[in-house]
C-alpha cells in the first residue's frame, strides 16, 4: 500500500457529521490486492495509519472498517436493530450455511430460530454433555500411547479437529461417527479454503463454473450427505434420545406453535457442526502452540491442574476452580480468535462517533486489531494470561474483548465451546506436554473465513 492519501467514498448527506477517511492507491486495485495478499497485515496497517474507522474498496464493494470498543458496541448492541447480516461475508458463506442461525440475515426468521434453539445451549443442557467431552478425549489419549511409543510427530490441529467432531456428534446428536468424520473435515476444509480465497478477491462470481467453484459444490454435497445421514438415522430410530437433535426436532415456537422443518433442521445441524468444529479445533491448536513456547505459563497450568484435580478426570463442576486454565483460553482467543472478522449491513443511515454511516453500508468489524488495540492492551502481541484476572478485566472497557461477538447475536454456542475447550485442555495437560519441533519456522496465521494455523501445528508428545 503505497502513495496513499485520504479521500471520501461516501457522500455525507447529513449536515454536521464527519466523513470517514478512505484508503486510496493510484492503482484502482491497490487495496484489493493488498487485502488479498495479507488481509491481517493490510487491516493492521490501515487502522494504524488512518485511525479506528476507515474505509477501503474490495473490488467495487466499499467496506467500513471499525476498530474501537465503542464503535463495536454501537453496531452490535446499542443500535443492533439497524445492522443485519445481509452483508458481503455472510453472502459468501451462505452456499454452505444456507439459512442456519450463523448466517441468517436477521428479522423474524432469525428470532424464531434463536428461540427454538436457545434452551439446548443453557448451562444445564451443556452439563449433560460434559462427560462426553472428557470420555472422547480419553479415547484419543489411548490412541496417543502408541504414537508416543513410536516417537511419532503429530499434527495436533488434525487431532483436535477429529476430537471436536467426535464430541459434537456424540454429545449433540448421539452418533458415534468414527472415521466418517474425516469426510466432513476434508469437505469443510476444501469449502473453507475456496470461500476464504473468494472473500479476499470476490471474482469471478461463485455462479461461474470454474474448477475451484465446481470443487466447492462437490464439497458442499459431501457436507450435506454427512448431515443427512445423521438426521435420517434419527428419523428411522424408534429410541428416545436426550440430546440437541431431539430438542430441535421437537422444539415448538411458543408464539406460533410451529416446529422446525426438515430442511431448516438440516441447515441448523450443519451450522452447529461447523461452528463447533472451527472454534474448538483452532483455539486448541493455538493454545498448544503458545504453551509450547511459554514454559512458565505451562508450568503454572500444570500446578493448578495437579492441585485441583490431583490426576482425576475433570468435570464441569471443576471449571470454576480452574481460573488460570480459563485465563489461558481467553488470552489465546484474544490473540487468535477464530472469528477474526465479522460484518454487518446498515439497514438505514446511522452515525458512529460522529461519522456518517450511509444506508446499506457494509461494516467490517475487525476483531483481530480490536484485540490488539494499543490503547487498551499493553504490549498487545505478548501472550500474557494474567490480562484476564478479575482485576485486569475490571480495568478495561467491556467491548475490548468479544471473541464470540456481542449483543443479541452473540454466538449461541459460546458456553458449549468454552466448556469443551477447558475440559479438553485440562484432561490432556494432566498427561502430556506438547513440544514444538526444533528447526521449524513459526506457525503462520492463515486468515480464511476463520483464523487457522497454516498447515497446522506439529508437535512431539512427552509424558508428564
Amino acid at each position: 500500500m503505497s502513495s496513499t492519501d485520504v479521500r471520501t467514498s461516501f457522500t455525507n448527506r447529513s449536515s454536521g457529521l464527519k466523513t470517514i477517511p478512505s484508503v486510496h492507491t493510484y492503482n484502482p486495485l491497490g487495496s484489493t490486492l493488498a487485502f488479498q495478499r495479507d488481509p491481517l497485515g493490510f487491516l493492521s496497517r490501515i487502522v494504524h495509519q488512518y485511525g479506528d474507522i476507515v474505509q477501503f474498496r474490495l473490488l467495487t464493494i466499499p467496506m467500513i472498517v471499525i476498530n474501537h470498543p465503542e464503535y463495536f458496541k454501537r453496531v452490535l448492541v446499542d443500535n443492533n436493530q439497524n445492522y443485519d447480516k445481509d452483508a458481503f461475508l455472510f453472502k459468501v458463506v451462505r452456499p454452505v450455511l444456507r439459512n442456519g442461525l450463523i448466517g441468517n440475515p436477521g428479522g423474524e426468521s432469525w428470532l424464531r430460530q434463536r428461540r427454538l434453539m436457545q434452551p439446548a445451549f443453557h448451562r444445564q443442557s451443556i452439563a449433560k454433555f460434559a462427560e462426553n467431552m472428557t470420555s472422547k478425549t480419553l479415547e484419543m489419549l489411548q490412541r496417543w500411547k502408541q504414537k508416543v511409543a513410536q516417537g511419532r510427530v503429530i499434527n495436533v490441529t488434525d487431532e483436535m479437529g477429529n476430537l471436536a467432531l467426535q464430541i459434537v456428534n456424540k454429545s449433540l446428536f448421539s452418533v458415534d461417527v468414527g472415521d466418517k468424520v474425516r469426510i466432513f473435515e476434508q469437505a469443510f476444509t476444501e469449502a473453507n479454503t475456496i470461500l476464504g480465497a473468494f472473500a479476499r478477491f470476490p471474482f469471478p462470481p461463485l455462479s461461474v463454473p470454474t474448477l475451484s467453484h465446481r470443487q466447492l459444490r462437490a464439497a458442499i454435497r459431501s457436507l450435506d450427505e454427512f448431515v443427512s445421514l445423521v438426521i435420517h438415522q434419527r428419523l428411522q430410530s424408534k429410541e428416545n434420545y436426550d440430546d440437541l437433535l431431539s430438542m430441535l426436532m421437537h422444539a415448538v415456537d411458543e408464539e406460533t406453535g410451529e416446529g422446525m422443518s426438515i430442511e431448516q433442521l438440516h441447515h441448523e445441524v450443519l451450522n452447529i457442526m461447523v461452528g463447533a468444529y472451527e472454534t474448538t479445533t483452532n483455539t486448541l491448536s493455538w493454545i498448544w502452540y503458545l504453551l509450547a513456547q511459554h514454559h512458565d505459563v505451562e508450568q503454572r497450568l500444570h500446578t493448578e491442574l495437579d492441585t485441583v484435580l490431583a490426576g482425576r478426570v475433570p468435570t464441569i463442576d471443576d471449571i470454576p476452580h480452574l481460573p488460570y486454565t480459563r485465563m489461558i483460553i481467553d488470552e489465546t482467543l484474544r490473540l487468535y480468535s477464530p472469528a477474526w472478522q465479522t460484518m454487518r449491513r446498515a439497514r438505514e443511515e446511522d452515525k458512529i462517533n460522529g461519522y456518517y454511516i450511509p444506508a446499506h453500508a457494509i461494516i467490517f468489524l475487525n476483531h483481530h486489531t480490536l484485540h490488539r488495540h494499543p490503547n487498551f492492551w499493553d504490549d498487545p502481541e505478548r501472550f500474557a494470561p494474567e490480562r484476564f484476572s478479575p482485576e485486569q478485566i475490571a480495568k478495561r472497557p467491556r467491548y475490548t474483548y468479544i471473541p464470540f461477538s456481542s449483543g443479541p447475536r452473540t454466538c449461541i454456542g459460546n458456553n458449549f465451546a468454552l466448556t469443551e475447550i477447558q475440559l479438553i485442555l485440562s484432561t490432556i495437560a494432566q498427561h502430556y506436554r506438547l513440544v514444538l519441533l526444533s528447526g521449524y519456522p513459526p506457525v503462520e496465521k492463515l486468515a480464511l473465513i476463520s483464523l487457522h494455523p497454516k498447515n497446522g501445528v506439529r508437535v512431539r508428545l512427552e509424558h508428564r
